[in-house]
């Protein structure tokens, strides 16, 4: 789509009350500005971000996902305010749509929609009921955009118009390159507003068009509550498109998913659970109050409340409560309960007892436990890694394995039982009778 697109990141957003720019607050898993940038790069190539407050820092972390958007340094002494943010685009087609970078609940059809206008200056409105704190937009009969009027500015019949800007603007590039340099900052705030161009172009006899949108769609986060808002809309949306697509949930609106997860086939998401980062989920339940974050779950159930952490593969698996996974792979596995396998690989029809560690870490390095194939591991056994423990072996309850066991074998090192008879009543010194 020949479209260029500016998306303004330049303020300072102290209603965040933060020390974190605002366009890097994260919603279900990441950046503000991330969700709306790879939305916009779905229908341009060319796409330019302004900033200004933090700008190494918000580039810094843009540059982690992107590798070609234009950052434009907002002359902010000169030239503030929504109209300044612009002049120093250089778009490289015709039109040029402005977002914002705090509304990262658009998605690209939103953007598509204004993409499409042939009006040389189209803006986005919506409806509300409580209008107090937005410009209103002002029609003529024609439902041509005649003017955008400020509260502050707004006489009582105005003030009655329910219409309110939503903030994203389309401009042809010609009408920017003739009119920008006209905007000036003879208000009270001194500063260059991007709504002003509305006003200039029905001053040239420029008809200016609108786009009625979806408040929710189109909602600015300028403070945490409102980040919480926008968090449980995109949560929404996110679920649903999973539900649709025959994922089962359960009380979905316990459910935390980030959006980079997948789900795939008959999967069984239950209540409280989060699915974390690049987690993906093929055919399997996750019960309640599990966590699983960046790995893979196929043909498996986990918990209820388990921990998979980062660079888990988990295939064809029984995991249970209080079982926790880390960088391992497990197939054809067995853990029912109470249990810590790290930095492991765990083959077909191996069953790890209760309170079964794999000690992996010496305080300096992490090391590696690789158990075989039909290994049954009993209860409360340590594995002290790196250790490999071949095909159909059995671990003895309460053993602890420091050396590789042989196929075939049985581990077992417990020390022998020692009791002494009476000693309860020596030691408390109470009577025997």
């Amino acid at each position: 789509m020949n479209i260029s697109i500016a998306i303004m990141a330049a303020g300072l957003g102290t209603r965040m009350k933060s020390k974190i720019p605002k366009v890097l607050h994260k919603l279900s898993g990441f950046e503000m500005l991330y969700h709306i940038i790879k939305e916009a790069k779905k229908i341009s190539d060319d796409i330019h971000v302004i900033l200004y407050h933090q700008s190494d820092l918000v580039q810094k972390e843009m540059n982690k996902y992107f590798k070609d958007i234009n950052y434009i340094i907002q002359d902010h002494e000169q030239f503030p305010g929504t109209g300044g943010a612009i002049m120093g685009v250089n778009p490289k087609y015709n039109k040029l749509l402005v977002l914002n970078g705090d509304m990262p609940l658009l998605e690209n059809d939103d953007m598509s929609i204004f993409a499409k206008q042939k009006s040389s200056v189209v803006m986005s409105s919506f409806t509300c009921e409580n209008p107090s704190g937005y410009g209103r937009v002002v029609l003529d009969a024609n439902h041509n955009v005649k003017k955008i009027v400020e509260e502050k500015d707004a006489s009582e019949q105005e003030k009655e118009i329910n219409l309110v800007n939503a903030g994203v603007y389309l401009f042809s590039t010609t009408f920017l390159k003739e009119n920008l340099c006209k905007l000036k900052n003879d208000n009270q705030q001194k500063e260059y507003y991007i709504t002003d161009l509305v006003k200039i172009a029905n001053e040239n006899n420029i008809k200016v068009k609108t786009v009625v949108v979806n408040a929710d769609t189109f909602m600015g986060v300028n403070s945490k509550y409102h980040l919480s808002i926008a968090e449980i809309l995109m949560q929404r949306r996110i679920k649903r498109r999973f539900m649709e697509q025959g994922v089962l949930m359960r009380l979905p609106e316990s459910i935390y998913i980030e959006s980079s997860v997948q789900i795939e086939g008959e999967s069984v998401i239950q209540n409280g659970v989060s699915l974390l980062g690049d987690t993906k989920i093929i055919n399997s339940t996750i019960k309640s109050n599990s966590v699983v974050e960046n790995s893979t779950i196929q043909n498996s159930d986990i918990g209820p409340m388990a921990r998979i952490r980062p660079d888990s593969n988990i295939i064809d698996t029984h995991i249970g409560n209080f079982v926790e996974v880390k960088k391992s792979t497990l197939k054809g596995v067995k853990a029912g309960h109470l249990s810590y396998l790290g930095d492991s690989e765990i083959d077909n029809g191996t069953n790890i007892g209760c309170g079964t560690i794999t000690c992996n870490y010496d305080g300096k390095s992490k090391y590696k436990t690789i158990i075989g194939k039909n290994v049954f591991i009993g209860s409360d056994s340590q594995l002290i890694a790196p250790v490999v423990i071949e095909d159909d072996v059995i671990i003895a309850s309460g053993t602890t394995v420091t050396k590789n066991i042989k196929k075939g074998s049985l581990a077992i090192n417990r020390a022998p039982l020692k009791m002494i008879e009476g000693f309860y009543y020596k030691f408390f010194g109470k009577d025997n009778g």
